[in-house]
């Protein structure tokens, strides 16, 4: 149970990062959801607080394309 957890709160952490990153690009969910081709739900809920949504590493990594940030700023 404890992996789990932890495994859940870095996907929360993640998850707020990416919100973070898109409004100091001042990108709605919208905007961000259309320019990755993922739908406005899965992002609200990969940004979500109490996310407990996962996602790939290839998506994580088109994020940070977009955002144009380096994808270790995820884990910082």
């Amino acid at each position: 149970m404890i992996i789990l957890e932890k495994r859940n709160e870095i996907y929360n952490q993640i998850g707020q990062k990416i919100k973070k990153y898109r409004k100091e690009k001042k990108l709605t969910q919208v905007e961000l959801a259309e320019k990755l081709d993922i739908s406005i739900s899965y992002l609200s809920k990969i940004e979500a607080k109490n996310c407990r949504k996962s996602f790939s590493l290839d998506l994580l990594v088109n994020i940070a394309e977009t955002l144009e940030i380096d994808i270790k700023d995820f884990f910082d």
